[in-house]
């Protein structure tokens, strides 16, 4: 459990010393995202960008399982 938790926190501060460059990616406008703007209403829902998040997860998952 503690090795977990140290993993975990490793990650933390790795995405967030790399968030500059995280933050450029085109995650969350990509093609397939839904965006419906009105007037003084906006929402949006990242089918696309989910799908993409969950396989990358679910790949890294399955390396680590083995």
């Amino acid at each position: 459990m503690s090795r977990t938790l140290i993993l975990i926190g490793l990650l933390l501060v790795v995405i967030g010393l790399a968030w500059p460059w995280l933050r450029q990616l085109p995650l969350g406008r990509l093609p397939g995202d839904i965006v419906i703007e009105r007037d003084n209403f906006r929402f949006y829902f990242p089918v696309t960008t989910s799908i993409l998040i969950s396989l990358v997860l679910s790949l890294l998952f399955m390396l680590f399982r083995r």
